[in-house]
């Protein structure tokens, strides 16, 4: 049965291909966060019409070795790291301009602007033509180090992975599900989505497994693989920003630095600068979400206004079984 046209296209499931319609039976499903089913592929939860974006991104993405990928789990800083990798790699040709309204980020989202290969440019069409962008060509994905394609692993692409604290990405991911849920569906309980995380039944999850693959990926490549922790980059933007610009082999100059390019770079990509631009307030992404959706607080920590001690304590635990042995502390 069609869906309602008037649906926000990230809840649009009958836009998927035959290849798609004819797997998802195969597949395990839950019911989704936001009010579409997710279905189990390759061990990573994901709707149906993301799989349409999955499967021809895996198929038909070919990695150039200039390219760089951020990767993150939903909800873990994946707008405020978009927002300063473009800014970082496009510093020169804005430098100087952000007063003046000319930079893209003051008039366009982070997600306009770095594109999802799975979520974006691969469900719209099965082979987008990418060859033409110029170098370094700049993507997202959430695709877990596994399922990344083939090229990507095998060129010398550079991946920049953000982790984030998993219970305030849970807490995160809650507000953010609420709000694109249509209101006739009602609001998912706190209780119910943390019970889901902590099964692993969220998008691109279970969230552990995501983390401990780039993890292991940084660890034995990392020429190839960055990882950053959010809490970090929060605490010492600064520093990090240095670090990341080092790992793209586009570090700062000693005029650059003289010049404050970096804390330029930082008031730009700024919480309360991105947040307040009228864009971001009123625009909405082609599939249907509200730049707004995007920005709640992004503080550090949060989650202690929203979990009991029980529930944090549970989190934990089941961290902890995860990354038993890894090296890795969340």
């Amino acid at each position: 049965m069609a869906q309602s046209p008037s649906l926000p296209k990230y809840l649009q499931d009958d836009d998927v291909s035959q290849e798609c319609r004819d797997l998802l039976p195969s597949l395990p499903s839950e019911q989704g966060w936001v009010g579409t089913t997710l279905h189990l592929y390759q061990g990573f939860w994901v709707g149906p019409r993301h799989l349409k974006g999955v499967l021809a991104c895996q198929r038909h993405f070919r990695a150039q070795d200039t390219d760089i990928l951020l990767v993150t789990t939903p909800k873990s800083g994946t707008t405020w790291l978009k927002a300063i990798l473009f800014a970082l790699l496009n510093r020169t040709k804005y430098s100087g301009s952000g007063s003046q309204g000319q930079h893209p980020l003051l008039n366009h989202n982070p997600h306009d602007l770095v594109p999802f290969l799975e979520l974006k440019l691969y469900v719209e069409q099965d082979t987008p033509d990418l060859a033409s962008l110029p170098p370094p060509r700049l993507f997202a994905t959430h695709l877990p180090y596994q399922s990344l394609p083939q090229p990507v692993r095998d060129s010398k692409c550079k991946l920049v992975y953000l982790c984030r604290n998993p219970k305030d990405t849970c807490v995160s991911l809650w507000h953010f599900t609420n709000k694109l849920r249509p209101k006739e569906r009602g609001e998912n309980s706190l209780q119910e989505s943390l019970d889901r995380f902590c099964r692993g039944v969220s998008l691109f999850g279970p969230y552990w497994d995501h983390v401990l693959g780039y993890h292991k990926a940084s660890s034995e490549t990392p020429e190839k693989v960055l990882f950053l922790k959010y809490e970090d980059m929060k605490e010492d933007p600064y520093a990090n920003l240095r670090r990341l610009a080092g790992f793209l082999e586009c570090p700062f100059s000693q005029e650059e630095l003289r010049e404050g390019m970096v804390d330029e770079i930082l008031r730009l990509c700024s919480f309360d600068n991105l947040s307040g631009l009228e864009v971001n307030k009123r625009g909405k992404l082609a599939s249907g979400e509200e730049n707004k959706a995007f920005f709640r607080r992004g503080e550090v920590g949060d989650w202690v206004n929203y979990l009991s001690v029980d529930i944090a304590e549970k989190i934990d635990r089941v961290g902890e079984e995860k990354l038993h042995g890894s090296g890795l502390k969340l």
